[in-house]
């Protein structure tokens, strides 16, 4: 179809007022700039550009998922952190000591607090707020010290306090970016601000995308930076290239609507745009609506499989699906039901962090070190009762020297010992008898009867012919969660169980909250060309209106 003059010229204007929305950050001569980009705005665009012909730049986030993304977009651009794993790695630089990290490390403090002080101590929680001198932390400390590791919280608090007393010592780069920066919190945000002090810093990120509350995050932080100055230049990324039309104006409503009702009432008033663009627009008149509908829980794969094949017949090329629920156990039990359909190319997707310790954690710290403190607190978890480990715990708290290897009666360790010999020879792909890999197994909470029978029933599954369309077969398909969905994107978009039950967090189902609000507009945007929004229950849902 041939462009008419109008339409060209209206796709000239857009993409040359993008372009200049991108020009006017690459020109700013201003050391700190706070850029604020919705979905699909083109971020990683913009960072590649900042990057262009720097050697020495820093790129920084906060989840390892997100890290492994950006890692491959800005391969030989930029090295790309977790902060975290950049505190550790220059503490240990600057320091020249090996820095140890555990990941749950201040789940086994918490535990030690419970049993020796009584008390239900959310330490990371301390951390986030800068909430550092008292009582409480002191035992934190002790334990760490005693531990000799450092957990992902306090490794940043470590970081923060030796650039405020050695300032001189703060690593200089031509660029930092950071990313996602809505969703840092003030320790995060402390060590963000020292290292601007030093190098040009870049801060992206999007107010109505805040997700992570849950760890004391807060859109706040960029909010100030953006409104208020308070040293940082302000910029938008407004062109949305992602989505169609619909979504685009769908978003843009649901915002309208919250703020006439009172919600998000510190949000950053910022345009979010379509991006007119001749394919964009194509897709926008074949998908000009957003698909609702009422199926019962148990008929929600049904209905996706139904979809699936519908578009496969539409484009008749492959494209991508992305299904976000609520909950992980949702989205676990909807990737399973397709699976068994049929589906061989099915990813199931969680970029949360998983507190709860396992067996498991304290054996691969023994493998490096057979009388690892953190190693032995661990495993004594599932191998002693409360009494018996508060007796230990006791003891070490009253004497630091003593090493928890030699407080483990003989009888644990002749339980444990062997399965360490049995992961060692995992590992170098080395003979294990059966019966006792499979009593191994059951101890770290595998069964070995289950395994098999997955195995077998997977491969008759493979051998034994389908219901599905072998056409949709093995489209590419990602379930997920709402948190674990930010940075994702798909053709077709299933958003499931979409009832106030599941999308209005609080008890009363009259009261939204602006972080209700965030969670479904990050889940409308994942979409570049079809999205369902998928109900469980007869009741119309709050956001559909």
């Amino acid at each position: 179809m041939e462009l008419t003059a109008e339409n060209k010229a209206r796709y000239e204007k857009a993409l040359h007022e993008r372009e200049m929305h991108i020009a006017a950050i690459l020109s700013s001569k201003s050391e700190k700039k706070v850029v604020v980009a919705g979905p699909g705005t083109g971020k990683t665009f913009l960072f590649k550009k900042v990057l262009s012909g720097k050697k020495n730049t820093l790129t920084l986030t906060f989840v390892n998922s997100l890290v492994q993304d950006l890692s491959l977009e800005l391969y030989g651009l930029s090295e790309v952190k977790t902060l975290h794993g950049f505190a550790r790695s220059i503490l240990s630089s600057l320091t020249k000591r090996d820095i140890k990290v555990h990941p749950k490390l201040s789940e086994v403090i918490k535990d030690d607090a419970r049993i020796l002080l009584k008390e239900d101590i959310n330490f990371d929680t301390m951390f986030y707020n800068m909430v550092i001198e008292n009582e409480k932390m002191k035992f934190y400390r002790d334990k760490k010290s005693y531990y000799n590791y450092y957990g992902y919280s306090d490794i940043i608090y470590a970081a923060v306090k030796y650039f405020e007393q050695y300032k001189d010592r703060i690593p200089v780069y031509e660029q930092v970016l950071v990313d996602e920066f809505q969703d840092f919190n003030l320790l995060e945000v402390a060590l963000i601000d020292l290292l601007s002090e030093k190098s040009p810093v870049l801060l992206a990120g999007d107010d109505d995308q805040a997700l992570y509350d849950f760890k004391s995050a807060s859109a706040s932080h960029i909010r100030e930076r953006h409104k208020n100055g308070k040293d940082y230049e302000s910029f938008n990324l407004p062109f949305c290239a992602r989505c169609t039309r619909v979504v685009v104006e769908a978003a843009n409503d649901i915002i309208s609507v919250a703020r006439e009702l009172g919600y998000l009432d510190n949000r950053i008033d910022k345009p979010y745009l379509y991006f007119d663009h001749e394919g964009k627009d194509l897709e926008s008149d074949r998908y000009s609506q957003i698909g609702y509908t009422q199926v019962f829980s148990a008929q929600i794969p049904w209905f996706i499989e139904k979809k699936i094949s519908e578009m496969a017949e539409d484009l008749r090329k492959e494209f991508s699906v992305l299904i976000i629920s609520p909950y992980r156990k949702q989205s676990h039990l909807i990737a399973e039901v397709l699976k068994e359909k049929g589906f061989k190319n099915l990813e199931y997707v969680d970029k949360t962090k998983e507190e709860k310790l396992v067996l498991l954690d304290g054996l691969k710290l023994l493998l490096e070190d057979k009388k690892c403190n953190l190693g032995w607190r661990i495993i004594a978890n599932f191998f002693m009762n409360e009494d018996e480990l508060a007796s230990i715990l006791g003891k070490i708290d009253k004497d630091h020297s003593i090493n928890i290897f030699d407080l483990i009666t003989s009888g644990i360790k002749a339980e444990v010992f062997p399965m360490l010999s049995i992961i060692r020879k995992i590992k170098a792909n080395r003979p294990i008898d059966e019966n006792k890999f499979a009593d191994f197994l059951k101890k770290i909470g595998l069964n070995s009867f289950d395994i098999a029978k997955e195995f077998l029933k997977d491969d008759l599954d493979a051998s034994s012919p389908k219901i599905i369309n072998p056409a949709i077969r093995k489209i590419p398909i990602k379930a997920t969660t709402i948190q674990s969905s930010k940075g994702l994107a798909a053709d077709m978009v299933f958003i499931t169980h979409f009832d106030d039950l599941f999308f209005i967090k609080q008890k009363d189902k009259t009261k939204i909250a602006d972080q209700d609000i965030c969670n479904f507009l990050v889940a409308l945007t994942r979409t570049k060309k079809k999205v369902y929004l998928v109900s469980s229950t007869k009741k119309k849902p709050t956001f559909l209106k």
